[in-house]
Formats: structure tokens, sequence, C-alpha cells
């Protein structure tokens, strides 16, 4: 990767846009050449059309994994590597979306869609180029992405079920829930929102799929948290896959109605799932398939699949809390819990209460129980960052908006930018952001709350790739800081617990009922080595957090690294937010059906 990146302003291309300029024929024209370059496999020709400091992005469509290259010299040899083993075509410019974007004054670009085919792929791709100071444009970067395999389209639309069916559907169902008739290629564990996707999207290629869920219900992992709990990203963004939230949907979904939808979403889709179940072992099959599952129901009785294929779905919290080792809590005769734990204010009415944490789910509850007129005092160990709903998420999210482009058109516009660009956008994103909500943030700074802008001043989206934490999308809870209805104490690190509080390390004490820690979750490898031989431990990959490509660690993709004689072959990780495993799940399903019918191809290392 290049050390010194920078955004291609047209300062630093020493070049300008004319008003007049003809986007389509400039588009048509360096559409055309870059077809017959990737057909003729010519790579100096494909390789003219781009600029120096070009990124090209790949998901699945040329390198059965997901890669991002940056530069010329990196590019040239990942192209001289993997051209040759395609034979691509069919190349179409989708000229309704060829525009002109300025997204800044100094920046323009014209962005571009097009499809394509490879030997066993239908894709799709992304371009954006850049005006140069000789008149020409070039690319400066490149999304390729699958969206099908050839022979294999998703039984939906024209491929429905035509045939009527009189009074039979209700048996059929229960036979396929219980796989009577047949057993699951896949077992998804976790029916969550990323468990659902991944199962539908099986579903529309033919994959007999069985999602294990623990709780009670569908849903319930959103149901039994805390009461307080609502999505602070809006309604455009979270859309499942094939059935859309309703025109009528809030922006912001409360938890107990996600819920719901999942729980209908399961059905509507009729996927096949085990509620009350709990998934015991996943060890190396012994019968020619890869796996050995076994599930053990509510009534006791175990059953076992073999299978090529698992997916955790379990969520970036994976039910195992984090609480910090503090000195002295057999000592305390109050009550500790986790933040998983908590349910409502009114819980503890008439106590005093220690929140230690200051991300989403402290501010959370803290807000919480002061509304329910519960003494709170939140507890920061290290700064937050802190933007408001209010006027981050347009700023942040202009695509997925009221208006914005459709859905899956806007899932590709995201995934078009490699991680490294976008950095460099949104540190100007973040500034704006904050200039926006300076008066929040001064007030929250007037209080001794410690405030930051992220890693390299990026803000939000960074925090949540590289580590699922350390901000909060103030929906109220930060005024209630500024006002005094949360109290704060930032001034010093916890040294213990005493009989009845805290001490800090600067000898002040906090004598409080409850200590509550929101402090996030362990490791999500743990909820994979609770299943997995141990021999299997120090094989998996990390899970969450960004490569040295900037690409997601294991994110849809096999948990034991890219090998294709890895031990972990067939263990798959679906984890995000709703946006994230909409798009991604539907990568996952096709690397499975590619593998079920012999047509993946190697990941290219």
């Amino acid at each position: 990767m290049v050390n010194q990146l920078t955004l291609p302003t047209l300062n630093n291309l020493r070049s300008s846009v004319t008003p007049n300029v003809n986007v389509q024929a400039v588009a048509s024209q360096w559409f055309s050449i870059f077809t017959e370059a990737m057909q003729s496999k010519n790579i100096t020709a494909v390789i003219d059309l781009l600029v120096d400091d070009v990124f090209w992005r790949d998901v699945l469509a040329l390198t059965w994994d997901f890669h991002t290259f940056q530069s010329i010299p990196s590019v040239k040899t990942f192209l001289s590597d993997q051209l040759p083993l395609f034979t691509l075509s069919s190349f179409k410019l989708r000229e309704d979306l060829v525009e002109l974007q300025r997204p800044y004054p100094d920046i323009a670009w014209i962005q571009g869609f097009f499809d394509f085919e490879t030997t066993v792929g239908i894709a799709s791709g992304v371009f954006r180029l850049v005006p140069l100071a000789d008149g020409s444009w070039k690319a400066h970067t490149v999304f390729t992405n699958l969206e099908d395999l050839k022979g294999f389209p998703e039984q939906n639309g024209p491929r429905r079920d035509y045939q009527p069916n009189h009074g039979k559907w209700a048996a059929k169902r229960a036979r396929e829930i219980e796989c009577i008739d047949e057993d699951p290629s896949v077992v998804v564990i976790g029916g969550g929102h990323s468990g659902l996707d991944v199962a539908a999207r099986l579903k529309m290629l033919g994959m007999k799929t069985l999602v294990v869920e623990k709780n009670e219900r569908i849903g319930d992992n959103w149901r039994k948290r805390y009461g307080a709990l609502c999505l602070h990203t809006p309604v455009w963004h979270g859309h499942m896959p094939y059935l859309p939230f309703p025109a009528s949907w809030p922006v912001y979904t409360p938890a107990l109605k996600l819920a719901d939808w999942l729980e209908s979403y399961a059905h509507s889709m009729e996927l096949d799932f085990w509620t009350s179940a709990t998934v015991v072992s996943v060890i190396p099959g012994t019968k020619g398939k890869k796996w050995t599952v076994a599930v053990q129901r509510a009534d006791g009785v175990e059953r076992t699949f073999e299978v090529n294929h698992v997916v955790f779905a379990l969520g970036s919290d994976n039910g195992m809390a984090r609480i910090p080792d503090i000195p002295g809590q057999d000592d305390f005769k109050g009550q500790i819990l986790h933040s998983s734990e908590y349910n409502l204010a009114s819980d503890h009415s008439g106590k005093k209460i220690v929140v230690v944490g200051s991300c989403t789910s402290a501010h959370d509850i803290c807000a919480d129980y002061a509304e329910n007129g519960v003494d709170v005092t939140m507890v920061q160990r290290g700064p937050s960052y802190i933007m408001s709903a209010k006027e981050g998420m347009p700023r942040l999210l202009p695509i997925f908006w009221e208006g914005g482009l459709p859905t899956g058109v806007a899932d590709r516009v995201g995934a078009s930018y490699p991680s490294s660009l976008l950095k460099l956008i949104h540190q100007r994103v973040t500034k704006e952001i904050a200039d926006a909500d300076k008066e929040l943030l001064d007030g929250l700074r007037q209080r001794g709350f410690k405030t930051t802008l992220g890693d390299d001043d990026s803000g939000l989206m960074f925090m949540l790739l590289n580590k699922l934490g350390g901000y909060y999308l103030d929906t109220g809870a930060s005024q209630m800081i500024i006002d005094g209805k949360i109290k704060l104490k930032s001034d010093g690190p916890i040294s213990r617990f005493t009989q009845t509080g805290l001490l800090f390390e600067d000898g002040s004490t906090l004598d409080v009922d409850v200590v509550l820690f929101a402090t996030g979750y362990v490791d999500a490898r743990h909820a994979y080595r609770a299943l997995l031989p141990e021999s299997l431990h120090d094989k998996l990959y990390p899970i969450w957090g960004l490569d040295k490509e900037g690409e997601l660690n294991s994110v849809c993709r096999e948990v034991g690294g890219r090998s294709k004689d890895s031990e972990l072959n067939g263990i798959w990780c679906m984890m995000g937010d709703l946006a994230v495993c909409r798009f991604h799940s539907k990568h996952l399903a096709l690397q499975i059906k590619s593998y079920e019918e012999g047509i993946f191809g190697t990941r290219y290392q």
C-alpha cells in the first residue's frame, strides 16, 4: 500500500472540469477501451486507463476473495496473475447510472456502473474517472463484484413456484422445518439478522439450510435486551434481503419492533429454523462431509448433521460479556451487572447507580435511568466519539436516506469505496459533523466528558470497522450529561471496589448500590472455541477488524484463512450491521454454492 494517500483533488491532479464536459462520451470512450483490454487480457492497455495511485477492489469476481489493490504496481501484479484464469465477456455500460459527481468543490469524478461475465459468474462493476492535466480521464477507483453464478440463478421472480397448493402447505413446511425428508447442507448458528440473511440467500440458491437459535423465539436476541434499546442507524440503511421495510417504517427502529420483524421475516421467507436449540459441538466430520454438528433441542433430544458448511452468525456480542478485572469485587455489598443483563430502569428505583463505560450502551442505559428518576453516574475511562444522529446520519449515509438511491445501487456504491479511500473522505465528513455539533461537543467538554474524532480524525466508520465500539450516536443522552441529569466522573481510573462502591486512583470514592459495566464483549473467537475442538483453536484468524488491505478479516469468509488446505475450511463467519449483512450475505452464499457445485476457483493470495 502507498504510504501517503491523498484524495484526487483537482489541485493534486493539476486539472479542472469544464461545465460542458460530455459525461456520457467520456465514460463510453473509456469503457470501450477498458472492455477491449480486459477481454483480450491486455494488461498494459488496462493499466494505461488508470491513474498511478488507483484503487481496485474485487469481491469474488476475479479473485474468489475480498481484495483491495492500491497503486499501479499492485494492480498490475493482480491483473497479470488473474486475468489469464478467466474468460471475460458481455461487458455493458449502464448508461442510466453514469454521472458527474462533485462531492466537494475541489473533487470531481465521473461515476459509472457496468455489467460483465466471467467464466462461471455474472458480475458488476463501478468505476470513477478523474480528469488529468492533459484533458484525459482515467480511473481512480475500479470495483468488480460477483453477482450470481452462471446456471444457478436465484429461485425467485420468474422462477418462483407457480403451482397452486390446496391444503398441503402447512404439513409440507412442518416436514421441511424438522428436516424429516432432507438433512441440511448448511447449518447456521444464530437466528439474528445475520443468520436469517444468510439462510435466505442460501434458500434462494437452492441450498437446504437449518438455522439453530438458542432463544425461544426468533428476534429474542433483540427482544431480551434492555427495554430502551433502539437502532441509531436509519431505516433505509437497514433493509433485509428480498423484503424491505414498509414505507411507513420509522427512521430509527425500536428493538422490540425489529425483533418482531425478524420473526415475521423468518416465517415469510419460509426459512427452516429450530428455536430453543443449542449447537453442542462442531467437530471434523467422519462420514464424507467436513463437519459433524451436534444440536440439542429443548426436550433434550440431540441430533447430528453431517455438513460441509457451518456459518457462525452470533453477532458482535456473541453472548460473552467483558467485565474488567477490578480488585475487590467480592468485597462489594451491592450488585454488579453487565449491560447484557440490564432490562429496565425501574428494576433499580430508589438506588444509586454507576455505569462504567461511555459508549452506546452506557449512554442508552444512563438515559433510561435518568428519565425514570434514578440517580446515575457515568464513569468514563477513555475518550469517546460523539456525533448527533440528527447532524451525523444524513452526512454519513446520504445514499441511504429518503429520496436516495435504490438499495441495491447504494450497496454497490458503498462497497466500491476501498476503506483507505473512504477514510480520507470521512476525515472531511467527520469535521463537517463536528462543526455542526459544535454546541453539543463544547457542552460535553465543559462538563469534563472526553471526546475524540477517532483514528486520524476519521470518525465513526473506522471505529466501527476496526473495533465495533468507542462511539455514541447521540439521541438525547449527551444533553442529559450537559444538564447534569446524568452525572459524570471522568477524572481518573478505578482503583478497586470497596464495600460500598468504588475507589478511584486519585483517592475519591463513589458510594453506590449497583455497578453496571457497559464494557462490551470478548473477542468473537471465543464463541468458535466453545464449539470447535481445542486442536483448532489456534487456527482461527481474527474475526472483525481490517486486514492489511483494508478488508474485514473473516467476515463473509472462512475463519481459518485463505489456504485451500486450512483445517477450518467450511467454517464461515457472518456478522455486522443490517447493511453489511444484507449485501455480503449474498457473497457468502455464492461461495458456499460454488463450492458445492464444484466451480469454486482458487483464492488469490
